[in-house]
Parts: structure tokens; sequence; C-alpha cells
């Protein structure tokens, strides 16, 4: 009967490369430590470099949409305050005709 394979976290992942690149700890005790290949670690090690490149992406887009988050929430607030003056002429109107009317 084969063994489940293992899944190891995006963090797992991590914190195993950094521990090499950082802490220094050689390659042959991380995959003994963790029952993994060589190949397996240069792997995450590659991707690890390939996609480092997009977390300073990810922080130069951020700005943006925050710009574009308030900038949405500034028409909203506007179109909020039109609605509540076009509601507050109807219902002025209402009450000018009810009192026309007699009903007031």
């Amino acid at each position: 009967m084969k063994k489940p394979r293992r899944q190891f976290s995006a963090a797992d992942k991590v914190a195993i490369v950094k521990a090499h690149l950082v802490d220094k700890v050689p390659v042959s005790d991380l995959c003994d430590k963790h029952q993994i290949l060589p190949t397996q670690f240069y792997g995450w090690q590659k991707l690890f470099f390939e996609n480092g490149a997009a977390a300073f992406d990810a922080a130069s887009k951020r700005t943006p949409r925050e710009g574009g988050k308030d900038r949405k929430i500034a028409q909203l607030e506007a179109k909020l305050v039109q609605k509540n003056e076009v509601v507050a002429e109807l219902l002025q109107e209402h009450v000018r005709l009810k009192k026309e009317l007699g009903e007031l």
C-alpha cells in the first residue's frame, strides 16, 4: 500500500527555503529533517526566486487600488447626497400638496 502524498503549504516551503538562505542550514540537513528530496528543495528555491518580483509588484499595485477605492467611495458619497436632496424635494412637494388639499 502506498503512503499518501504529503502536501507542504506555501508558508512551509518558504520557511524551509528561508532556513537555508538566511540561517545557513545545509540543504542535506533540511532534506533529512523534512524528508524531501534535494531536487524538490531546489525546485522550491527556483520558484521562490522566480516569483520574488511578484511580492514587490504587489506592493506597487496596492497604491492605485487604494486610490481607486477612495475615488469609488467619494463617488458613492456624492451619489448618496444627490439622492437625499431629491428625496427631500419630493417630500417637500408632497407636504405642500397635502396642505393644499387640506389633509394636513
